[in-house]
Order: C-alpha cells, then structure tokens, then sequence
C-alpha cells in the first residue's frame, strides 16, 4: 500500500528495444570478475511466471555473451514447445547484470531474452515486452512503472497446514503493525539492504493488511527495468525467507479470510524525459483530476480491456479468490471487484493517486512481470490511439470483471488487442491460443479435483 512516487523522471534510462546483440557493448565477464562473481545465473520465465536459470562459471561468461545458453523448452514449462522442438537459447541482455553476492558468495543473476533457431522467440513474455516497448516507442511514448511487490512468510504447520511464519503475528488488524515488522526485522533488512546494494532505490518494507504478509518497494524504472527487478527481487526474498526457516509465497489468497497479495503497479506514460500523464498548464480537465488527455484515453483503454487483461495479470485459479472475497479479518479485502477508475481511492481497478501516475490494482502475485507489464501497455496504447474516454470516475457501468480464471479466458478470446500482445513477436505462432489453452486446462485441472469444501457441503446434503 505504499506511494511509489513518480513526479521526476527515472533515473534509469529507457531500455533499447532491439534485441541486444551477441557480445553487447560491455563485458559480462569482467563486471562479473570485478564483483567477485564466479557463478552467473542465465535467467528466462515461462509464460507462468516460472523462473528458469542455468548456472554459468565466469570463465564461460564471454561464450555465454557471445552464443548464449541452451535448454530443453518443453522440459522448462509453458513456453510453447514439445520435446520434438530445437533448443531455446537464453541471450543475456548484459544491462540487466546484478551481483547476488549477498544471497550466496559469488554468485550472480543477468536476464536473456530466449532465442529459438537465430530468432527472438514468440513464446518468451521477455521478448514480448520488448517487442511491445518497441511499438510504443514508434509512437513517441515511453511506459514507466513502479512495482508493489506483496507477499506472505509462512511455514508448514506439524499437521501440515500453512501457518503464518511469525506465531505472534494473530491480530485482527496488523497492516502497518511496528512490533510485527520487527519481528520480521532481519529478514526484511536483509532485502532492503540487497535492493541498496543494487542501486534500486528501496525507499519502505511494511506489514500489509494479512497476517504474515509483507511489502517491499523499490523505484520506479522504465517498463523493462522493473519487470526484471520484480524477477530479481521475488528470488530474493524467498531465498533468503528459506534460510530463515521460512517460505515466501506470492501466491494471491493463500489464505481465506485474510488480505491477498497484489502486485499493484503505477504507470505513467514519457516522451523522453518528459511526462505526457500531469495536464499542461491551460488544458481542459474533464474529470478534475489533473491528468493530460493522454493519460484519460490511456486509463480508459486499461478500463475497456478490463477482462482479457485478467488473464494475464490475475493468470491462476487462486487469483479468483482474491479479486471475488466479500470480507477478510481485517474487514476489507484491498482488491477491486469492478472496472472502474477515480482518485486516490484503493477500492478502484484503476485509483489515480496523483497528476503524474495511475495505479492498476488488479495485477496479483501471481503474475509474469513481463507479461503484465506488456497486456498493461498494449490495452493503454490502444485508448491513447482510438481516443477512448474512461467516463465519470467513480461511475459503474464498466465492463464487468471476470469471477473466474475460465471466465478470463472467454474474454481474452474475444479481445484482439490483448490477444495481439501476446501475438506481438510473431502472429503466426499462435500464442495466445496457446495461452489461453494452458489456462483452460489449469482451470479445469482445479475443477476436476475434489475438494474438503465439496465434502463438507455435499457428503450428507441428500
């Protein structure tokens, strides 16, 4: 529930949207070396968010460079292969090198972007965000985001139930709680300081609305940036939450009757260093919230694509739980349930806390950082270039939102522009046909199964 403020330009400059080329301008090897790296992970995520690495010794870092590294798709997850298909290579874009040293001695993390025989490939939500980068760069915009990243620390009860890490942690209402925060304070001072360390900018960790649950923000970045921060940063913190004997889960509603986590991300449009969201001086305000025309038609494209963008920023079974709960212990659940815009107020899809930003709400833990970053841009530029209006705020009407995952992907399929996100690198690949496949069958996978709910309410009903 923290302000990412975005009132200044970021500090990090907007990532190239080419694909970067073997062998880059920096060598990956000798900043690993002078960081004492001697271990670099090679990373890429499935299109379920999965992070898959291999782990690459410094002295291979120039071939890893140069020819990059090969897996197995099918054996990775979702990434649209069948042991059949050739190898994806992970290319590291050498810009996003971080040491991890204070996670393990020695090791580091640098992100690729999946190549399938010579060319980009369609099935990485890396290179999709890119690609989508790259269109909105040809429009003379720039997307800027910011990330709040949630999440619960749990362990496993000794009858296996999940329980909240902290046993003193059982109040009715803990968000912002100073005594469970210190509870808590060697492992969140633990992740700041590796965010310090990394020159992101951390700026708060608090105690969110659930039992157990935590947030940690960092700065805002361009769009590619921040997808990659929120990749580092979730490895972060459950490794080091696991060598404290804990679990960190960014699961949306591991619980039922507390908060859920969110992954609420501010956005703001740039054309260089120039913010295209605060209103000029002199332009005509309709809604009286300070926002330009760009930024109104940008909200509205967010509101009119509404429930296809569920199906990638609320991806899994579990999101449902969290966007459909009527009540939690704390008395609030903090995740909108319409698609609907306004002020500074956290019980809208889309709040707008300032001139300079508006905040979706309804992105969860659960989703690939690329993949909602890339829907969010995509529904956005399509109100900036039809010149949608969002309405009155605060007023119903909009599209309603999906209350199930299989809902979302009815809506998806009927959607061409976030379907055409997903398509973006190569529309004859067929990817959001894929996607919306794998998620159906998640989807019937959950509903197949036979749960303590179902036996509880149907085992003497008749």
């Amino acid at each position: 529930m923290s302000v990412p403020l975005m009132s200044t330009p970021t500090t990090d400059q907007p990532a190239d949207t080419a694909l970067p080329a073997p062998g880059g301008t920096q060598s990956l090897a000798s900043m690993a070396k002078a960081d004492g790296v001697r271990f670099l992970l090679a990373t890429f995520t499935t299109l379920t968010g999965k992070p898959c690495a291999k782990l690459v010794p410094v002295e291979a870092a120039d071939v890893l460079q140069g020819e990059g590294v090969g897996f197995a798709g099918y054996a990775a997850g979702a990434m649209g292969q069948l042991p059949r298909h050739p190898d994806v290579i992970a290319i590291p874009d050498v810009r996003s090198y971080s040491p991890l040293t204070f996670v393990r001695p020695g090791l580091g993390m640098v992100h690729c972007d999946p190549h399938v025989e010579g060319r980009p490939y369609a099935f990485a939500p890396r290179v999709m965000l890119r690609t989508l980068i790259g269109q909105a760069a040809a429009d003379g915009m720039a997307l800027v985001s910011g990330a709040e990243v949630e999440y619960f620390l749990v362990r496993r009860g000794e009858d296996g139930t999940l329980v909240t890490a902290d046993r003193l942690d059982d109040a009715a209402q803990p968000c912002y709680d100073a005594r469970g925060l210190t509870r808590m304070y060697d492992h969140l001072t633990a992740v700041s300081d590796a965010m310090v360390q990394l020159g992101w900018g951390p700026y708060a960790s608090d105690h969110e609305d659930g039992n157990g649950q935590f947030e940690q923000n960092f700065h805002h970045a361009d769009a590619l940036t921040t997808a990659d921060r929120v990749v580092t940063l979730r490895y972060i913190i459950q490794v080091l939450a696991e060598q404290r004997g804990m679990t960190a889960t960014f699961m949306p509603k591991p619980f039922t009757d507390r908060t859920g986590s969110g992954l609420h991300m501010h956005l703001s449009l740039w054309d260089g260093d120039r913010p295209l969201f605060p209103a000029a001086e002199g332009t005509a305000d309709p809604y009286g919230t300070g926002l330009s025309p760009e930024a109104y038609r940008f909200t509205a494209g967010l509101i009119a694509h509404a429930p296809a963008l569920h199906a990638l920023i609320a991806p899994t079974v579990n999101s449902y739980k969290r966007t459909g709960a009527t009540t939690t212990i704390s008395g609030a659940t903090w995740a909108p349930r319409e698609a609907t815009w306004g002020g500074n107020d956290r019980t809208h899809l889309v709040r707008v806390p300032d001139a300079d930003r508006v905040e979706l709400r309804g992105i969860d833990g659960s989703a690939n950082s690329y993949l909602a970053a890339a829907a969010v841009l995509g529904a956005g530029l399509d109100g900036v270039r039809r010149e949608l209006d969002p309405g009155a705020p605060g007023a119903s009407g909009g599209p309603a939102l999906p209350r199930t995952l299989l809902d979302a992907v009815h809506a998806l399929e009927g959607d061409e522009i976030v379907r055409s996100v997903l398509d973006a690198v190569d529309p004859a690949a067929g990817v959001s046909d894929y996607y919306a496949q794998l998620k159906r069958e998640e989807f019937y996978s959950w509903h197949n199964t036979v749960t303590s709910w179902e036996v509880d309410r149907y085992l003497t009903a008749v």
